[in-house]
């Protein structure tokens, strides 16, 4: 039997949407084992002020199994 784990995470990147979840998940792999999905359920921007995108943000839930 199995016993997973879920935490609540926000990442940003310059980049893209894309790399502030791969940057989140990459943080969260430095003290947690064991990682079998996230769920992506918020995505921001911060702008700069000619309206451009400067940021990204994302709030996740990362789930991984227990030992």
């Amino acid at each position: 039997m199995a016993v997973a784990k879920i935490i609540e995470l926000n990442a940003s990147s310059p980049t893209s949407v894309e790399d502030a979840v791969r940057t989140g998940l990459a943080k969260a792999a430095e003290t947690i084992k064991n990682i079998q999905g996230a769920w992506i359920n918020e995505t921001k921007v911060v702008t700069s002020p000619d309206g451009g995108i400067a940021e990204w943000r994302v709030n996740m839930r990362v789930t991984f199994v227990v030992d």
